[in-house]
């Protein structure tokens, strides 16, 4: 099976089961209160902000701010396939269990994703039923302490700090880590090559799995 039909089997056939039959989703024989939400509609993304000066006049570490803050604005608004399309084409999505793991082929991760297994969830969180996403659902990310680690005529690696807060209904959960993103110069742009995400608090109890991306 081709990567391409393998991502349309999942998409249609394994994200979300119909059943025309159903008078209600599995949401609702658990909080019967729960209704399927509208549609999910795109939204024009947030323009990044450059400050005063054009992205050539911020310099590396300017730009490099303004990329991800853009990134935590677009997670924040929901801009699902705006939030996809900051990876390269080859790009990783990595949340390790722990900060000493290396890989993610032979050891369990809580996030390991491609551009194609990120549209998958991109389209289960954005189906009507996605109880996960009923309404009162939010993020607000914070981001600081960026640092370039390591640069080279193609690429750089880049380290920060993060804190978000995520409202559900009426509970309220606090995630926050390190980030380590290697990007891709593409012109004065960039794009992600590898996003790792180290959260500080990957070991404590939650009551509901991490729905989307940190």
């Amino acid at each position: 099976m081709s990567s391409i039909s393998l991502k349309n089997r999942l998409i249609e056939d394994v994200v979300i089961l119909e059943n025309n039959e159903a008078s209600s989703t599995g949401a609702q024989s658990v909080a019967p209160d729960h209704s399927p939400r509208e549609a999910y509609r795109v939204q024009p993304a947030p323009v990044r902000n450059l400050g005063l000066g054009t992205l050539q006049e911020l310099g590396t570490l300017g730009r490099i701010q303004q990329f991800l803050y853009h990134q935590a604005d677009l997670l924040d608004g929901k801009h699902w396939q705006a939030y996809i399309d900051l990876f390269a084409d080859d790009g990783v999505y990595w949340m390790p269990t722990s900060p000493e793991q290396t890989e993610w082929l032979d050891s369990p991760s809580i996030f390991a994703e491609d551009k194609s297994i990120m549209e998958v969830r991109m389209r289960r969180v954005t189906h009507p039923n996605a109880w996960s996403q009923a309404p009162q659902w939010g993020t607000s990310h914070v981001v600081s302490n960026v640092t370039i680690e390591s640069e080279t005529d193609s690429e750089l690696v880049v380290r920060s700090r993060f804190h978000m807060l995520e409202l559900r209904r009426d509970a309220q959960r606090y995630f926050g880590g390190g980030y380590r993103h290697t990007l891709l110069k593409r012109g004065g742009d960039f794009e992600i090559k590898l996003q790792r995400v180290d959260l500080l608090n990957a070991q404590a109890i939650f009551d509901y799995v991490v729905q989307v991306w940190i």
